[in-house]
């Protein structure tokens, strides 16, 4: 991968319902550029049906759409298929942020790409990072009520990725969604006023 590629680029990750694209949105507001690693890999998904009905059966493709809710079940249950989805699927998405990146790097300044699993593939040589962050109790809660799930599907979910306190730990910045819309607003301009 061309490390010129991301030179302005900053990872937006975080866990699993800690508010990413409510953060990305606000950015947006504030004339910021981002990309979304996860919008990529519906389409990605949707462009290549056939191959995931052929993988994981036809019944997780309706109308050459993939059924996401449905193959999330035997994917985050499992995890050979959670590999074989990704060794897949992650080549693709790399390739198409990197599309888009090249386009951003000619505005010359910092834009994000919200890539939920950036610690955990480190795919990207993205030098800098920022963290929406929100402790694991709030975290299960606000999971459980965006996908009507109980308490246990949201804490397998969670398991799958690495734990939030140590992605804190690891990045340059943070934004700290424990709180309300009116207090994210508030960090999201304060980190604007560090990056910038």
């Amino acid at each position: 991968m061309n490390n010129k590629t991301f030179k302005y680029a900053i990872a937006l990750t975080g866990g699993i319902a800690t508010g990413k694209s409510t953060v990305c949105s606000l950015f947006k507001l504030h004339g910021f550029l981002t990309i979304d690693a996860d919008k990529i890999a519906h389409k990605l998904l949707d462009i290549h049906s056939a191959k995931i009905a052929s993988m994981f059966g036809e019944e997780y493709v309706e109308d050459g759409k993939v059924l996401r809710k449905k193959l999330g079940k035997i994917i985050f249950s499992n995890k050979e298929n959670k590999e074989k989805l990704e060794s897949f699927i992650h080549p693709l998405i790399a390739k198409e942020i990197e599309k888009e990146s090249v386009i951003f790097e000619e505005q010359g300044k910092p834009y994000f790409i919200d890539i939920p699993l950036f610690y955990e593939k480190m795919n990207y040589p993205i030098k800098k990072s920022l963290v929406i962050y929100t402790p694991r109790d709030i975290q299960i809660k606000r999971l459980m009520e965006r996908d009507n799930i109980d308490e246990e599907e949201a804490k397998l979910k969670i398991s799958n990725q690495m734990d939030i306190e140590k992605k804190k730990e690891l990045a340059d910045f943070v934004i700290d969604n424990s709180t309300n819309l009116k207090n994210l607003q508030k960090e999201v301009e304060r980190v604007i006023g560090e990056i910038i």
